[in-house]
């Protein structure tokens, strides 16, 4: 089944809006299709008015649901069990027939999908193309401003800025425990300040790809559609089978898989959950803890090679089709591995941006430091950093760390409370905090 977008949806400023629906044609799936989806819907449910009907399948009450409940009872495949005078067809009560339980069998054999209306995949392609990110307006004042609780050089920021207004690839590489994820977060708290819109569920080929996830997807305020079953009474703004979100950030780690990477089907329930990436259009998936994957690394990388030249991904049904996809992803890559270890020139010069987060200096540290202690409640003095510096760094030559600070004052806190003292920066107490928190290796 082929569905284009229908007119055009409000689109101020680069927003999408999905348009209303006013007819069954206008969801781009057949009458045939939506009757096994309600009939799904009511062998689970067991009574249902047409009002909840409608909550539940995600479309208009008023020339679409009122059609297929009216083409149910029509072959007998549902009833009315009882009605409201005066209050119109939406409040009556529905139940399964017997006839339409051996057709709603025949059809969870095929899938088990019973929830929200589907949106055919051209449709949710075109939407992501209208609501492409762009390229993000950064300016050294917004960078220092958006990584204003971190501690970093300007060199590092100066680099990070054009990075971000890639809105590609960006390679964050360095030693551990210098604020990779943390810079990485940030970002995400940027695109977190925008919202767009993504249906909760796609339909290709019959299939359907589980999109929206409460998990990875934060739900935004919706002025488009008003609010519990009246915007599926009427015609309401918007397409009720989308959902409004901010702009996801999604992290994964060393669970990241080659197959986590395309559609997984669900051979129990007959549906596809829609994989990380598609699931981070519109907005950032960090890979974070790159290298240290149950694959290997260029494996991995090679799958990200024509998504990052061309901006398009190809996902392979469980038949062998495959299809296409905007991808409409800033990726961040995070790793303390030696670079050399990982990749190849050839992948590097993929990546548009690769920035070093390094260890921090003498006075970055302290700054860092400062800021921590303040945090913690810990009365902060420059004798007893300096001391830490001289016997626990230098003497020692170890490496300053950005997350030192932090972990230190944890431990100064844990010792204090078991002594019942206040928590100070004594030699005494750095000793102890030192002692239980390096390791030489």
């Amino acid at each position: 089944m082929t569905a284009v977008p229908r007119g055009k949806s409000a689109n101020q400023g680069g927003s999408f809006v999905p348009p209303p629906l006013n007819k069954l044609e206008d969801t781009g799936l057949s009458l045939l299709w939506l009757q096994d989806l309600a009939l799904k819907i009511f062998y689970f449910q067991g009574y249902l008015t047409g009002f909840m009907t409608a909550e539940e399948i995600a479309l208009p009450f008023a020339g679409i649901v009122d059609q297929i409940l009216e083409s149910l009872k029509h072959e007998k495949l549902i009833e009315v069990k009882s009605s409201q005078m005066g209050v119109g067809e939406g409040s009556y009560q529905y139940a399964i027939t017997g006839a339409g339980i051996v057709r709603a069998r025949e059809a969870l054999e095929r899938s088990q999908y019973a929830g929200p209306a589907p949106v055919p995949i051209e449709v949710y392609n075109e939407s992501i193309r209208r609501q492409s990110r762009g390229r993000v307006a950064i300016t050294g004042r917004t960078m220092r401003q958006l990584l204003s609780q971190l501690v970093l050089s300007e060199k590092i920021l100066q680099r990070l800025g054009p990075a971000l207004n890639s809105g590609t690839s960006i390679f964050l590489y360095g030693p551990p425990g210098n604020g990779k994820t943390s810079v990485a977060k940030a970002f995400g708290n940027l695109v977190l300040s925008q919202t767009m819109y993504i249906p909760y569920a796609l339909y290709l080929d019959g299939q359907i790809v589980k999109l929206y996830d409460s998990v990875n997807h934060q739900r935004a305020p919706d002025s488009d559609s008003q609010p519990g079953t009246g915007s599926l009474r009427s015609n309401g703004r918007r397409d009720p089978r989308w959902i409004k979100i901010r702009r996801p950030f999604i992290m994964v780690g060393g669970e990241l898989t080659l197959a986590g990477l395309d559609l997984v089907f669900d051979d129990t329930h007959k549906y596809y959950e829609a994989p990380f990436q598609v699931k981070a259009n519109g907005g950032i998936l960090l890979i974070d803890d790159f290298g240290r994957q149950q694959v290997r690394p260029r494996d991995l990388l090679n799958r990200w090679i024509v998504p990052l030249e061309n901006r398009v991904d190809y996902l392979t049904l469980h038949t062998g089709r495959k299809i296409e996809i905007p991808f409409d992803v800033l990726v961040v890559f995070s790793t303390n591995l030696p670079p050399r270890d990982l990749v190849d020139e050839a992948f590097l010069r993929r990546l548009r941006h690769k920035v070093e987060i390094s260890d921090p200096s003498f006075e970055e540290y302290r700054e860092i430091f400062k800021r921590v202690s303040q945090q913690k409640g810990i009365p902060y003095n420059d004798e007893g950093l300096a001391y830490l510096l001289q016997e626990y760094y230098i003497k020692r030559n170890r490496k300053l760390r950005a997350s030192h600070p932090r972990d230190l004052c944890d431990q100064i806190l844990d010792i204090a409370r078991f002594l019942s003292t206040d928590p100070t920066m004594t030699n005494e107490m750095i000793d102890r905090a030192s002692q239980a928190y390096f390791v030489d290796i």
